[in-house]
């Protein structure tokens, strides 16, 4: 397919810096003996003596010099590992992602360290608790939401099976944003997380590497024939890596987090400086500064793609250019156990430009054949997809990728040729298909689509739940499917039970301990052995008592973060997650104003009292998300003002969600919202969370639902609404009107909606929200969940008025959850994905 001529703006030409010389890996050594470190008290005396030139015992200072001696405790066990994985004697995995959502390290570093106790007997001497000093440490601002949180979980579960794992991400000088609210509204602040530094990272000065930008591609024969391409007149960005370690659970592996930021080859030009023109001194460091700066800028303006896009190619390039130059100060320029040696997992769309960057690097600066370096990145490459939205599959203008990667465009062009010959052989004269399998879309503009590249040049793509990957071979990527069967697979997502029951839940984690021992911890399908304690009474009864312990805690953090007080003794009711219409918070939303209809019209009758609490962020650009945020808090005031109301109902939205608030949250849920619309939500990790806490679920049947149902039993999980096959024939003939017709409840929220109740000194705000719920168009079937989802509601407040016979299913729920520890998922890409 032939590469269409386009104009595309010049940029101003700025002084070309050659790239840095890229230097080598030292021959890699067998680890060392080393002395033994400080112990941890001496080490954290000595940092606040020395190390941070303070005197008093702030609290600041104590976090600070407690994070660098827990990170001193691990420099010998990191540098053996760094050590021991540069032999290669085990498969080296790169998972590449943009999004890294850690969370605090501090906690997670003492418990798989064996240093949780220590440390609180360590603090005593400085007249603080752990607790009060881990809760000053900055969540780092490295993700958004579950793909990020999936990566941090992966990342912690790789470490302890022992797996030579190492994650890269982008060093964000700020993350996603932190959010406020204002008048019911979304405001965006910077998430500044790393204002007071980062104690967990180390420089690595010397594995700087250079990333190229723009500038135009030569071809030329060289002196056996053979044609070469050089990309002459780049703009070049220093990548300059930053690493944190990854404790693996008390086995002696430190895995790294590489995390690269952008600088200039020369901070200012001083000839300029000197001139007065003190802008264009510095604008090359600006430029190049800005690919590190902010976590998923807003890619509705040009500035805004290029910006998204330079972040892709800047983590993939300087990734790939790391993990080669490990490899060839081992093995040279014989590659031909890279594949062996090496697999990269792309984690989701965002790196799928490693494709064309790893063949890139292999021909243009390894000088391997064009089939030589196919084979190698087809057999290292392996794909995971994350949506099943088709408007969340990245596509780039192929005019922007010529005007700022015109080499990397020049091999995607070829992939592409290549594959679509492939597609010609499996179906001769099928025009229609190569039209459809191409990698390039063709339109008014040529588009890139980066999910088909990373298909094409990747040996294994999976789904991340049973369903999800179901309607991506039947559906989304079914020609794919057709052609390369064996080349789909399922990898059902996980969380670390480290961080999300055992430090995260300390009382139940004891509680668990003392019935079956510390065996679960290691693996979690242990669990199991729970359901053997739900008629014993005394047991059930302590469940409860921790469930009730962890409930006041979630509920003076609630009332701290969003003045609402909760009432322990309620049904605590919670959504968090990102704000979008297929999580359908306003499907939620709806079922309150539901119950307090039913307040004000005195149906109290058997009515159990439940607190709802709902928060997540809205991506700046999403103006319907904000839209419902704003009407979550407007319910919220209305609910909480009327003292014959909040004895049945309170609401409260979170503001600034993120993981540290998701460790007080999930283990003081009683129910936990999955209520997307079906076939719409990949997996979802957040069900898996609060369902290993011992909260009960109400869900559809979408992602990862689906087994959780069928690990915990139908009967122990409240399921509504239509199925993922029933949402596509409905999306042909939807008549939301018919559905409202038929549903009273429905009827009178539309009418409290249209009223203007809930904004009556805003009039018409919510205007767009009644259309969105009456539209034949809404592809989220709000109007026709809502009565089943009321009916469900209805059978969690009569099983939450049996309070002994809730907390024996929350144990079903707790003991059902060991098939979702990430310890497990990993398991599964070790074994069938890297064969590591």
């Amino acid at each position: 397919m032939s590469e269409p001529k386009a104009t595309v703006p010049k940029r101003k030409s700025s002084k070309k810096a050659s790239p840095a010389k890229n230097i080598k890996a030292s021959s890699p050594s067998k680890p060392v003996t080393c002395e033994p470190c400080d112990t941890l008290p001496a080490s954290v005396a000595r940092q606040i003596r020395y190390g941070l030139c303070h005197t008093e015992h702030q609290a600041t200072s104590i976090f600070d010099a407690l994070a660098n001696g827990v990170k001193e405790q691990m420099l010998d066990q990191w540098r053996n590992t760094r050590l021991h994985d540069n032999t290669f004697e085990q498969k080296q995995v790169a998972y590449l992602s943009l999004e890294f959502l850690m969370g605090r390290a501090l906690g997670n570093a003492l418990l798989n360290l064996d240093l949780t106790d220590q440390t609180k007997t360590l603090l005593t001497d400085y007249a603080t608790q752990l607790e009060d000093v881990a809760e000053l440490e900055h969540d780092a601002g490295l993700g958004n939401g579950g793909l990020g949180r999936l990566a941090a979980c992966f990342l912690d579960s790789c470490a302890s099976l022992d797996l030579a794992v190492t994650g890269y991400g982008i060093r964000y000088q700020y993350g996603m944003f932190a959010q406020k609210i204002v008048d019911g509204y979304q405001i965006e602040k910077p998430d500044r997380w790393l204002r007071l530094g980062n104690p967990w990272e180390v420089i690595m000065a010397h594995r700087i590497v250079s990333v190229p930008f723009f500038g135009h591609t030569e071809v030329y024969q060289d002196k056996q024939g053979n044609t070469q391409h050089v990309w002459r007149d780049c703009q070049y960005v220093l990548a300059v890596p930053y690493d944190m370690p990854v404790p693996g659970y008390r086995n002696g592996r430190i895995n790294t987090l590489r995390l690269w930021k952008a600088e200039a080859n020369d901070d200012f030009d001083l000839a300029e400086f000197n001139d007065g023109d003190y802008a264009e001194a510095v604008a090359d460091k600006n430029l190049a500064e800005q690919i590190t700066m902010v976590l998923y800028p807003n890619d509705a303006s040009q500035n805004g793609k290029e910006l998204r896009l330079r972040q892709q190619y800047f983590l993939s390039s300087a990734s790939l250019q790391d993990l080669l130059a490990r490899y060839v100060a081992v093995y040279g320029d014989d590659f031909s156990q890279f594949a062996v040696k090496n697999a990269i997992q792309l984690n989701d769309t965002h790196p799928s430009i490693a494709v064309p960057e790893l063949m890139r690097l292999l021909l243009d600066t390894y000088g391997l054949s064009w089939e030589k370096a196919w084979q190698i990145t087809t057999a290292t490459m392996a794909y995971t997809n994350h949506t099943l939205l088709p408007e969340a599959l990245e596509k780039w203008p192929v005019s922007l990728m010529r005007y700022m990667l015109p080499r990397v465009l020049e091999i995607i062009f070829e992939i592409n040729a290549r594959f679509l010959e492939q597609v010609a052989h499996k179906w001769p004269g099928d025009t229609e298909k190569l039209t459809t399998m191409s990698i390039i879309e063709e339109g008014p503009e040529q588009h890139i689509r980066m999910a088909y590249l990373a298909i094409v040049g990747s040996f294994s793509v999976n789904g991340v739940a049973g369903l999800h990957t179901q309607l991506l071979k039947a559906g989304l990527f079914n020609h794919f499917y057709q052609l390369w069967p064996n080349k789909f697979n399922n990898r059902t997502n996980g969380v670390t039970p480290r961080r999300w029951l055992i430090n995260c839940n300390p009382e139940l984690t004891s509680l668990i301990t003392k019935k079956l021992g510390e065996d679960w911890i290691k693996d979690l399908s242990n669990l199991t052995a729970l359901n053997a304690f739900t008629s014993e009474a005394a047991f059930v009864k302590k469940w409860a008592q921790v469930k009730l312990h962890n409930k006041q805690i979630l509920a003076d953090f609630v009332k701290k973060e969003s003045g609402v007080e909760f009432d322990p003794s309620m049904l605590f009711d919670v959504q968090v997650k990102r704000i979008h219409e297929y999580k359908r918070q306003l499907l939620n939303i709806m079922h309150v104003i539901h119950l307090y209809q039913r307040i004000l019209k005195g149906d109290t009758e058997n009515m159990v009292p439940r607190c709802v609490l709902i928060g997540g962020k809205a991506a700046p650009g999403y103006a319907m998300a904000k839209q419902i945020i704003k009407l979550i808090n407007n319910v919220a005031h209305m609910v909480n003002d009327d003292p014959l109301v909040t004895p049945y109902l309170r609401v409260a939205f979170l503001p600034n969600y993120n993981v540290s608030a998701m460790e007080k949250i999930c283990p003081g849920t009683d129910l936990s919202e999955q209520i997307s619309t079906a076939g719409k939500e990949a997996s979802g990790t957040g069900n898996m969370k609060f369902m290993m806490n011992g909260a009960l679920t109400i869900g559809t049947l979408d992602g990862a639902n689906v087994e959780m149902i069928e690990e915990v039993g139908g009967e122990n999980f409240f399921l509504f609404g239509l199925n993922a096959q029933e949402v596509e024939q409905q999306k042909h003939a939807y008549n939301p009107q018919a559905f409202i017709e038929k549903s009273p409840a429905l009827q009178q929220v539309l009418a409290m909606l249209k009223g203007g109740h809930f904004n009556l000194v805003e009039p018409n705000i919510f205007d767009s929200i009644i259309q969105a719920i009456c539209d034949p168009h809404d592809q989220w079937m709000l109007a026709a969940d809502f009565d089943d989802y009321c009916r469900a509601q209805e059978d969690v407040a009569r099983l939450y008025a049996n309070q002994a016979k809730w907390h024996k299913t929350s144990i079903r729920n707790c003991a059902a959850s060991g098939r979702f520890s990430s310890d497990k998922t990993i398991a599964g890409y070790r074994d069938d994905i890297w064969k590591s």
